[in-house]
């Protein structure tokens, strides 16, 4: 066990050093790579948190931020989201996961995230006002995950994420993963550190007959002309984060939250968030995300402006076993329109 421990701490370690000194924070090589929905937090609870929860998160939900906090699972939970992605412009995803503790300290979930952008105009260079239908771009990410809690201090894991995406004669597959360590510690295990490498996989590109077209060779002969397409990389990060517990009263609960986003292929990020838990039962969020130049439109490399927030509702189903019922919404501020996460979840 302490082997493992050492080995995937020495990966995230190896692995943090070469994203540092070879792509972190390379606004040069912004937009160049593919597959951005693997950076789209499709859960509500961790949305409004903005991300800041790395160290903390607990749950299913984890599968996106930090694998390893879906080794705090009791038995089974279940989560459904749907967010209104920039409202007024139709893309919707979808997203639904359950998870399963097996053994004594393991973990086993899946998460299924659907994205729909809904329906463009076909439009070609001779009818470039469309007139020919439309087709309907979506893509599907699964992530198959499995974490472990190793000690008393110690949690862990890594996902598995499949890929795809595209239209009808054009489509791109690939496989991703994830890997995430959670320390706590502290008398009430108030400190927590959390360290998560993502996106890691092989480069992907398009396929299918839409790169092909009707042109003329050399010799004159009309005939089918395939193009080839080019690869792109996925948009591989490292999170660093921490947080604390300050334990107000009784029933009053703020955890104040912090992490540092090494990017391969946009600016690096800072995440700071704060979550009040009254009674456990009401909670709120707020957060703010900054990377250099977000303030000012001209220089930001992202549509989102920094301001998340959010809150949940959990209604307890049995306090002897610690099974709830919650509902979550999450809203982050965009130039172009806001972005809406509503979620229920389920935790037996």
């Amino acid at each position: 066990m302490k082997k493992l421990i050492k080995n995937i701490l020495c990966l995230l370690v190896l692995t943090n050093l070469i994203v540092f000194t070879g792509y972190s924070g390379n606004e040069q090589r912004a937009g160049s790579n593919g597959s951005e929905e693997l950076l789209i937090n499709p859960w509500a609870g961790s949305a409004g948190f903005g991300g800041a929860n790395v160290a903390c998160i607990h749950g299913l939900e984890a599968v996106f931020l930090n694998v390893a906090g879906t080794a705090f699972t009791r038995s089974t939970e279940l989560i459904f989201a749907r967010t209104s992605y920039l409202a007024g412009t139709d893309i919707y995803i979808n997203s639904f996961g359950f998870s399963q503790k097996v053994g004594e300290s393991g973990v086993l979930s899946m998460a299924i995230m659907s994205m729909d952008i809904g329906e463009i105009e076909i439009t070609t260079v001779a009818l470039p006002d469309g007139g020919l239908g439309t087709f309907h771009p979506q893509y599907t990410n699964i992530a198959l995950a499995y974490a472990k809690e190793f000690s008393n201090s110690i949690f862990g894991g890594i996902t598995v994420k499949i890929i795809s995406g595209g239209i009808s004669d054009l489509k791109t597959s690939g496989v991703a993963f994830d890997a995430g360590i959670q320390y706590v510690t502290g008398k009430a295990e108030q400190i927590k550190f959390g360290i998560v490498l993502k996106n890691v996989g092989p480069p992907m590109k398009y396929q299918g007959d839409g790169m092909s077209f009707r042109g003329t060779v050399p010799t004159g002969v009309v005939m089918t002309v395939e193009q080839r397409s080019a690869e792109f990389e996925l948009p591989a990060l490292i999170k660093i984060g921490a947080s604390y517990d300050f334990y107000l009263s009784e029933n009053i609960n703020l955890i104040a939250a912090a992490n540092f986003t090494s990017n391969s292929y946009m600016k690096d990020q800072f995440h700071f968030g704060l979550q009040l838990s009254i009674l456990e039962i009401i909670e709120l969020r707020g957060a703010f995300v900054y990377d250099d130049g977000i303030m000012e439109f001209e220089t930001r490399q992202t549509w989102y402006t920094g301001p998340k927030f959010g809150g949940s509702v959990n209604i307890p189903l049995n306090k002897e076993k610690g099974s709830k019922f919650s509902v979550d919404y999450a809203y982050r501020a965009t130039h172009i329109a806001p972005i809406h996460t509503i979620g229920a979840k389920v935790s037996l």
